[in-house]
């Protein structure tokens, strides 16, 4: 059997792993062994919270819309019924936004929901 010599092909594959590690601490940043399993771990982490950026951007849009609506009288629930009910098509994100930079136009919104719920 022929010898292999390995050495371009490892040294590819650990300096893929140590560019990855690169801004680590301590060991963590030079040494391959750890390197390989701190990489591991952060690619997990980076891979869920993708999916929980998402969720709590999601929970903090709707917190906003809640605070505004209730400073115009309306539950957060009863807001998007109103809104749904007139066939209003903005999404959660650009009503936070709307209330958070203009309230005049969220109150506008508002009193469209609850022309909708009387």
């Amino acid at each position: 059997m022929a010898r292999v010599k390995r050495g371009f092909k490892a040294r590819r594959r650990r300096a893929k792993i140590l560019d990855l590690a690169k801004g680590f601490r301590g060991s963590r940043k030079n040494r391959f062994r750890t390197a390989v399993h701190v990489v591991r771990k952060a690619l997990t982490y980076a891979y869920r919270d993708r999916k929980v950026k998402k969720r709590e951007f999601r929970r903090l849009w709707i917190t906003r819309i809640n605070a505004a609506a209730r400073a115009n009288g309306l539950k957060y629930s009863q807001f998007m019924y109103g809104l749904k009910q007139k066939g209003v098509e903005l999404d959660r994100k650009s009503l936070a936004y709307i209330a958070f930079q203009d309230p005049a136009t969220f109150k506008n919104i508002c009193t469209e929901a609850k022309s909708a719920l009387a």
